[in-house]
């Protein structure tokens, strides 16, 4: 009797459900880290892009290149920007010009944020500048509020899919006191809310929202919070698999969400850690 074997993952990951569905995702933040590496998984399923980052202009070659990369290694369209994502202006500027590349048929099918941009400052310091209103105002504008604004955006210009699916990225800070986490941990509660408020309102039309509660990830944006070295620390002793989570792996879970089995999956925030949450 015949048997076939199993296929290797190069097979697998030649699959491209969303080839020819003329389908886009938008990723806020997608020019390193997490975002990065969800740009890449979705690219490789056969979603096009649309990126929004702010980066200085010295590193703007090596983001080029990377998104050069991901044209080169997959059957895509990829469009870019280094805006603002809180300017209303340059939101709209954005998605005129997505509508352009979308034309009659295209559509957002995945809205994902993974915006990094927040004050790292400690609540009282003798040597140091301390966390003021307005840092708690920039913090959760960019990290929480950006994300109903683009999603309202994108819904009035009626270029999601039928069946959208909306991710944002949380972290542990959302319910632990780390120093000078205090504006992220904030706004990433306000981000989950938001995220849950969206399942709710606009399930009535074909939109699914999650939030992905990500593991301790050395990218840098952890190396910017003060003692992310005993962070890591503190997470590989607490990791079941005595390793750090991998932008891959989160990247893997968006692209999980994306698909029609996880149709059914809204409204939630989901520890992706490899178990570092359960001690």
């Amino acid at each position: 009797m015949g048997f076939s074997l199993p296929m290797d993952n190069t097979e697998i990951m030649s699959v491209k459900e969303f080839k020819g569905n003329k389908e886009w995702a938008i990723i806020l933040g997608g020019s390193s880290g997490l975002g990065l590496a969800t740009a890449k998984k979705l690219a490789l399923h056969g979603l096009n892009l649309c990126i929004v980052y702010r980066a200085r202009r010295s590193t703007l070659p090596d983001i080029e290149n990377e998104f050069e990369q991901i044209i080169s290694n997959n059957d895509i369209q990829l469009i870019h920007f280094n805006a603002d994502v809180i300017k209303e202006e340059k939101r709209r500027e954005i998605i005129h010009a997505l509508m352009n590349k979308l034309g009659e048929e295209g559509k957002v099918k995945v809205l994902v944020h993974s915006i990094a941009k927040g004050n790292l400052k400690p609540m009282h310091s003798a040597d140091s500048p301390e966390l003021k209103n307005d840092d708690f105002h920039l913090t959760i504008e960019n990290m929480a509020i950006s994300l109903y604004d683009w999603t309202k955006s994108i819904f009035e210009q009626k270029i999601f899919s039928a069946d959208a699916r909306i991710i944002s990225f949380t972290s542990e800070g959302n319910k632990k006191a780390w120093s000078s986490y205090g504006a992220v941990s904030a706004a990433k509660v306000v981000l989950e809310s938001i995220t849950r408020n969206i399942a709710l309102e606009f399930a009535p039309h074909g939109i699914r929202a999650n939030c992905i509660e990500a593991g301790t990830t050395d990218t840098a944006s952890l190396r910017m919070i003060p003692g992310s070295e005993q962070l890591k620390k503190h997470a590989l002793q607490r990791n079941p698999f005595k390793r750090l989570t991998r932008p891959e792996d989160v990247a893997n879970a968006v692209y999980l969400l994306t698909k029609d089995e996880a149709k059914w999956i809204t409204g939630a925030t989901i520890p992706v850690n490899g178990g570092e949450h359960l001690s």
